[in-house]
């Protein structure tokens, strides 16, 4: 019988043991950020992921990095894994400004702090901070590129704009506005391919309304194929004082590439400057080359940096430098903003090379 009530008692304490370990084990597998990237499939966020990584090593902090691959459905079932890992900062960079809000909402309620990475999550008051890079200045920059470049009376302005679910696209396309209308107004821009551009050309500034109205007639949805079939189309409607000499305003660099391979297929369009935004390797090359006339290097180490600073002031329980903030539709997001650069052949070498964001073996003809 004492021999019975002896093994009983070892049991116990065993188990008592396994529950105790399995409970510390799990707590140090807690993971102290959680990152939500939109997709694997542009080397952005790819590029992003390790630079993630790095950014917290030699910390005593964890992360974990997930991609939604273009689903809010998956951003929030991404979000809730997280959250279910104890994370104490959440970083994210919405695939839909407006769909990822209740994502955000559910790490709210467990005391989660939430960044918004580079895109701003709209229509909540659950985002405690934005991290991005300055995004009306950026479509200010190439669209000062193309009035730098193309010199009137009357040349063609072909519009193109991000996806109307991301509220960047907004932005830049608001930027490049402000720099475009004097020149659409005093006839040195005639707009080719915007029902609803030419019949606001008038108007300095635009509501969200009407640049809901064009976005929505140039939207790319930042996708290669459906910018380069747009770009088909309004080849094939425009008439020839709609070609010959071209701008172009392109949101990105995948979109760009797509858009400059069509223009350059026709061979009434004379030639053509062509704007774009990321540095990506291949539009590198393409600027290069003469295929593509600019990008605007926003310079991902700093934002990356930035997020990371951030997250791990919050983990160390101080308050995260900011230097402006962005309404979402709900609340003023106070957020930290990172300078862009406008890169053409003339500094590319300078921009990416000498700074060690490319190496000179990444490309030829440099």
């Amino acid at each position: 019988m004492k021999k019975s009530f002896k093994s009983i008692a070892l049991m116990l304490v065993v188990m008592m043991l396994t529950v105790v370990v399995a409970a510390c084990s799990q707590t140090g597998n807690k993971i102290s950020v959680g990152i939500v990237l939109p997709t694997k499939d542009e080397p952005r966020w790819v590029q992003d992921e390790q630079r993630f990584k790095d950014a917290l090593s030699g910390t005593k902090y964890t992360t974990e990095i997930l991609f939604s691959q273009g689903s809010p459905a998956k951003e929030k079932e991404n979000v809730e894994t997280l959250i279910n890992k104890g994370i104490k900062v959440l970083i994210i960079c919405p695939q839909d400004g407006d769909a990822a809000a209740s994502a955000v909402e559910a790490a709210k309620k467990e005391g989660i702090k939430v960044i918004s990475y580079d895109r701003l999550i709209t229509k909540t008051d659950a985002v405690d901070y934005y991290v991005t890079f300055d995004s009306v200045a950026v479509g200010a920059a190439q669209a000062k590129y193309l009035v730098d470049h193309v010199k009137g009376p009357g040349k063609p302005l072909y519009l193109y704009a991000g996806a109307a679910s991301d509220n960047n696209a907004f932005l830049f396309f608001q930027g490049a506005w402000k720099v475009l209308q004097p020149k659409i107004a005093d006839g040195t821009f005639v707009i080719a391919n915007s029902s609803e551009a030419i019949a606001l050309k008038d108007q300095a500034e635009l509501t969200r309304e009407q640049l809901s109205k064009i976005i929505g007639q140039v939207t790319t949805n930042w996708d290669a194929n459906e910018a380069k079939n747009k770009a088909q189309t309004h080849l094939t409607a425009a008439s020839g004082s709609l070609k010959g000499e071209v701008a172009i305003l392109a949101p990105n660099d995948g979109t760009a590439r797509a858009i400059a391979d069509v223009f350059k297929s026709d061979s009434a369009v004379k030639s053509f400057v062509v704007t774009g935004q990321d540095a990506e390797k291949a539009s590198i090359q393409y600027v290069i080359d003469g295929k593509q006339s600019m990008t605007v290097f926003k310079d991902v180490r700093t934002l990356v940096k930035d997020a990371m600073g951030m997250a791990v002031a919050i983990l160390d329980g101080k308050s995260p430098e900011t230097t402006g903030s962005y309404n979402n539709g709900k609340i003023d997001v106070k957020a930290k903003q990172t300078n862009v650069i406008v890169v053409d052949k003339g500094n590319v070498k300078k921009e990416l090379i000498d700074s060690k964001y490319y190496e000179t073996k990444d490309f030829t003809g440099l």
